[in-house]
Order: C-alpha cells, then structure tokens, then sequence
C-alpha cells in the first residue's frame, strides 16, 4: 500500500469513528432528555389503585424505554386526578390510570366535577375488570353475610355504619341496596380512598367496608379482614369460598367494573397507539399477569377502542341504576 493510500484509508477511519461517536452521543442525548410520563392517579399511595399504577409503570418504563412515574392526586373519588388530566397539555407526557367510578360514575352524581370524559378525554388502553366486594372487620364475630347481618340485627338493631372509598360511589349505592334487601338501616361513610378506610377497619373503627377486592385482598388472605361477599355472577378465582350477591339473592350487577388509562383530548394518535400495543404487552408478561390476578383483577387488554365501548356500556348501566335509586346528582 503506498503511502498516499495508506492516508487516504486513515482519513477515512477517522471520519467514520467521529461519525459513530456523534451518533452514539445524540442517541444517549435523546434517551437521557426523553420526558418522563406522569400517570396520575386519583387514590393515596397504599390502596389497591396505586399498587396497580406502580406494577405498570416500572414494566411500561422498560418496555417504552421511558420513564414512567407515578403521581398521586388524591380526593373526591379521582375527580382531583382527572381535572389535573384536563388541564395536561395533550403531548403524551400525562396520562390517567383510574376506574370505572372517576370516568363512568362520578359524571352523573356531581353536578359540575370539572370534567367531561367523552369531552376532555381519550382512551389509551384497558387491562382488567374486577369486582366490588362487602367486607367486615377483624373485631366483627361474623364469619360470613349472612352472619354479619343477624350479628348487626342482635347488637344495633339493624343500624350499622359501612365504610366506602368516596362519597357517591358504586360501594355506596351498594350498601343502599345491600340496607334494603337485607332491612338494615345501614349508613355509609365515606374515606378519602381506600387506603384510610382499611386502616380504620384494621383498627376496629369501623365493623365493615365495601371497595374493590383488590383493596381487600391482602389483608383478607391475612385474616385481618374477611370478605364476605362480591359483586357479580361468577366467584372470583383468588378467593373461592367467598360467594356472590347473586347467589344471595342481589340481581342487576353483572356489568363489572374496569380499569383503563386515559389521556388528554388531541394526543398524537400515533402515541395513543404505541402506549397501548407496550400496555398489551406489559399485561401479558406472566409475572404481571400473576400478580394482578392475585389481587383480585381478572386480566386482559382492551385496544383504546373496546375501552371505550365497555365505558359506554358500562356508564349506561348505571346511569339506570342511579335513577332508579333516586340519587340526585349534588
């Protein structure tokens, strides 16, 4: 090789090298400057619903190759949350994981809750549906419903006071019907999620609760608290000896309730999309499957448009059973 080739090729390894180095370096730029995703989430750190967002977020940070962090907004049952979800700018850094009762139910009971769901929100995915479950306290003698219903007839006089994670919620009409089929006198009182009512239940401040089973599940597998009965027509799997409502006789709760995650109206579809093909993925992992299983949630994705059927259905359902109660939205 001549002298003359020999720099020409030298030339040439220099400026491919200072080629792959900016290379490299604008991709470890990029990657360290990418904006984390903030998924709100309208309950106190400590309940079943942030428990589920931080399961989530740490497999969607792996497979998005993003971060994904998890910000609590906690008050009045995720209105708080899905009001901050309005006010986001819609450039997918802001997104939303929250049940049915934020999106399908606390639009019909409150007169202005800042927000409009098929208005100010899109749907980005689904992962599970769940049931509610009826719950009594350590301290309560009651083995099962039934018991728990001949215990508050012996000791109140039918007159008992059960706890819910927020105020015009599913858990509320529920102890309503649950007080007239059973003619109990029963009252609810409302905690600021799930998390503060559990506590009170575990310190025996409260003799019973109604939530998600996955608010329940640990401290039921504990013996702290025992479910004594859930929503829906099929036994949940994690807890078998538990039997339904309607097997006791309770009708008109077959809808089951969801989980989904929701952004801002006028997100990139392209992003909507691509969130919702890493959530499909990250649900699917055996490891995360088997967890949220064994919290109580029956797994399985939904695309951003079978979200939005099932919050359709779902919201029509209950749109009946709120009028026949005769709940005035306040």
């Amino acid at each position: 090789m001549t002298t003359t080739s020999r720099r020409k090729l030298l030339s040439r390894l220099v400026r491919t090298g200072a080629f792959v180095g900016a290379a490299l370096a604008v991709g470890l730029a990029s990657a360290q400057s990418a904006k984390p995703i903030r998924l709100l989430v309208g309950f106190p750190p400590g309940g079943g619903t942030d428990a589920i967002a931080r399961t989530l977020a740490e497999k969607l940070k792996d497979e998005l190759g993003q971060p994904v962090v998890v910000e609590n907004r906690p008050g009045a049952g995720g209105q708080i949350a899905a009001q901050a979800l309005k006010a986001s700018a819609p450039d997918g850094t802001t997104l939303f994981l929250t049940h049915d009762h934020t999106i399908s139910i606390l639009p019909q009971v409150v007169k202005n809750p800042g927000f409009d769901p098929a208005r100010d929100f899109v749907a980005v995915g689904g992962f599970a549906t769940f049931v509610n479950a009826f719950a009594v306290s350590g301290g309560t003698p009651a083995k099962s419903f039934t018991e728990y219903v001949g215990w508050l007839k012996a000791s109140g006089g039918g007159k008992g006071a059960v706890g819910i994670p927020a105020p015009a919620s599913t858990p509320e009409f529920l102890v309503k019907l649950v007080g007239q089929k059973y003619q109990l006198d029963l009252v609810s009182a409302p905690y600021r999620g799930s998390a503060p009512m559990m506590a009170d239940m575990l310190g025996n401040q409260i003799s019973a609760g109604v939530a998600s089973v996955q608010d329940f599940m640990e401290n039921h597998k504990a013996g702290k608290v025992r479910v004594v009965g859930v929503l829906g027509t099929k036994r949940q799997a994690a807890m078998p000896d538990v039997p339904t409502f309607d097997e006791m006789g309770l009708k008109g709760f077959e809808d089951l309730p969801y989980y989904g995650i929701y952004a801002p109206t006028g997100t990139p579809q392209k992003f909507v999309t691509d969130f919702s093909n890493a959530l499909a993925k990250v649900v699917a992992q055996p490891d995360v499957r088997d967890h949220l299983t064994a919290m109580g949630l029956t797994v399985g994705h939904m695309s951003p448009q079978q979200l939005a059927a099932r919050e359709k259905a779902y919201t029509e359902a209950w749109a009946r059973i709120i009028k026949t109660s005769g709940f005035v939205a306040q």
